[in-house]
């Protein structure tokens, strides 16, 4: 627990008389992948949720780089280091790729008000500033010849790309990515998992995944956390979750799935 980048102690959401996750305790290593796997309703995105701020847990506590987050809102926690990406891609399709990234990098500007209103010194040096880190974040992750296309525009696969280029411009610590491997087929989901080893080693990240894609998951994650209705059913390394009888069970006798 000393090592870890975050710990997560019996965590627990319900609503109503439905509990959707129920005693989740995590320990996750600073550049550490984690894959975060179940059926669908097995609780993954809750979970995901009360880490980044979404939900106030019922129970339990959560402890990021030594400090306890447990019910901090979203922004204080992108704050302090975490990021994450969603499902469904949430690109602003009417901005272009820069202009992406540029937004999600508003988070480290330290600028007053007034200073922005009437361009003082301060703001427009760190408006420069972040100009330029962002095009060469973008060409760290190979956007950078699209930085002025319109995002929407862009393949489906570097949309995924940028989705994540507009959370590391956060500078997050630790990236939580929701089904980054959704929509895509096998050559892209080879990318995605090059591309998220990369970025590790790169931005030395810690990642926690959901993922349905089990080659994407078997073939990136060093350990793996399995959700069923809410409980954690297994945990261990990919090699341990694919012999696990009860992972297999729960995977409605799916063997090939997770083979």
């Amino acid at each position: 627990m000393a090592n870890s980048l975050l710990v997560t102690e019996n965590i627990t959401m319900q609503f109503g008389g439905l509990r959707a996750v129920s005693d989740l305790s995590l320990q996750i290593a600073p550049r550490q992948i984690v894959g975060l796997i179940g059926p669908n309703g097995a609780g993954k995105t809750t979970a995901f949720n009360m880490i980044t701020g979404v939900y106030r847990p019922t129970m339990g506590k959560i402890i990021f780089d030594g400090q306890d987050i447990t019910g901090l809102k979203p922004n204080k926690i992108t704050e302090m280091g975490i990021a994450r990406t969603f499902q469904n891609i949430r690109l602003f399709s009417s901005m272009s790729v820069l202009e992406n990234v540029l937004l999600s990098k508003h988070v480290r500007l330290k600028a007053n008000p007034l200073e922005a209103i009437f361009g003082l010194p301060r703001y427009t040096k760190a408006r420069k500033r972040h100009y330029e880190e962002c095009m060469e974040l973008l060409e760290q992750v190979q956007l950078a010849d699209l930085a002025d296309e319109k995002a929407t525009s862009l393949p489906y696969g570097k949309q995924r790309r940028l989705e994540i280029a507009r959370a590391l411009a956060t500078q997050p610590k630790m990236i939580l990515l929701d089904e980054p491997a959704a929509g895509m087929n096998p050559q892209e989901s080879l990318e995605l998992m090059e591309f998220i080893a990369k970025i590790r080693d790169q931005f030395s990240l810690t990642v926690l995944m959901i993922e349905h894609h089990m080659e994407v998951v078997m073939g990136i994650c060093e350990h793996i956390v399995v959700l069923d209705h809410g409980e954690t059913i297994a945990q261990g390394t990919p090699t341990e979750i694919k012999n696990n009888q009860q992972v297999i069970e729960a995977y409605l006798g799916a063997v090939d799935e997770i083979a």
